[in-house]
């Protein structure tokens, strides 16, 4: 018999416990998995990405890690939900990689980075639940691959070129269909319903299994996670609630504007009706996909 154990949502554990050296080992397992080899984590990266905020803007941690080939890599998980994902990604990569050099380092030295990405909504049209990206060039005419010469292959300890720049691992929650067939697939269940099967041996599970128990959190940090859960809720309420007004208010305007004025006209009005009923920024922000800034204008126009 399979039994499961309700556990943290992992995207919870991001933010408050797998920044702890003592539970490296658990994320240790995930990336391990992830990227087919033995990762080791070094420590914890302080950037400005790494700093707690009132409002936990950034679901976001760096770690410094070293694989089997005793290189040296940066690894950037990131939690979240926006529309420009994407490009939220390309600018967090491009932001690891410049705090990450030191002053006066020649380009040579600029340490690898691997962007790791949780979605829990769906992004671009694909159907697979991991996608993996990479940088490679090729010829226009005769479509060959460009590979590094022998001395450049010495300079960089590299064997192709994809190897230097940073990589992007894309995992979408929500397209898993909960079948585990290999131990990433372990993973992957976990991360989609915060349960562990007794029969899961990925590595890193079974201390995740006993450090991310909701029964074993401190009292104040229990209630801090079920105020979170509460919230999480109370977002998906919202929404609901919301979206009909909504929609049919961006339905009339686009009518006269056009079909994609009318998907914009259906974000902001659903982004309103939430403001009207008290939502915070970081709320409307997950719900509607909308900027900071585009979500302050609105106000200023209510108020």
């Amino acid at each position: 018999m399979n039994h499961t154990r309700k556990l943290i949502t992992f995207d919870w554990a991001i933010k408050r416990l797998l920044r702890s050296k003592a539970n490296f080992g658990i994320l240790e397992g995930f990336l391990s998995e992830l990227l087919k080899e033995e990762i080791t984590i070094l420590d914890l990266l302080e950037s400005e990405s790494n700093k707690d905020d009132k409002l936990d803007k950034y679901n976001r941690v760096d770690l410094r890690v070293r694989n089997q080939k005793q290189e040296i890599i940066i690894i950037e998980i990131q939690y979240d939900r926006e529309y420009d994902y994407l490009q939220r990604i390309f600018y967090g990569v491009s932001k690891t990689v410049i705090e990450g050099m030191k002053e006066a380092q020649p380009y040579g030295g600029i340490t690898k980075v691997i962007s790791i990405n949780i979605l829990y909504f769906d992004l671009g049209s694909g159907t697979d639940y991991i996608y993996r990206g990479t940088t490679r060039f090729i010829g226009l005419h005769n479509h060959d691959t460009l590979e590094l010469n022998e001395k450049q292959k010495q300079l960089f300890q590299k064997e192709s070129i994809e190897t230097l720049y940073p990589e992007y691992y894309l995992i979408k929650i929500n397209r898993f269909n909960d079948i585990a067939r290999d131990t990433l697939d372990e993973w992957i269940y976990f991360l989609k319903n915060e349960e562990i099967k007794e029969s899961f041996t990925a590595k890193g599970l079974k201390e995740a299994a006993e450090k991310l128990s909701i029964m074993k959190l401190p009292e104040e940090e229990r209630k801090a996670y079920e105020h979170y859960k509460d919230d999480l809720h109370y977002q998906a309420s919202m929404f609901e609630s919301s979206y009909g007004d909504g929609y049919h208010t961006g339905k009339e305007e686009g009518r006269e504007e056009g079909r994609e004025e009318g998907k914009e006209e259906t974000t902001r009005a659903i982004a309103r009706k939430l403001i009207e009923q008290g939502a915070t920024t970081e709320i409307i922000k997950a719900v509607t996909g909308l900027s900071g800034t585009a979500i302050e204008d609105l106000v200023k126009n209510i108020q």
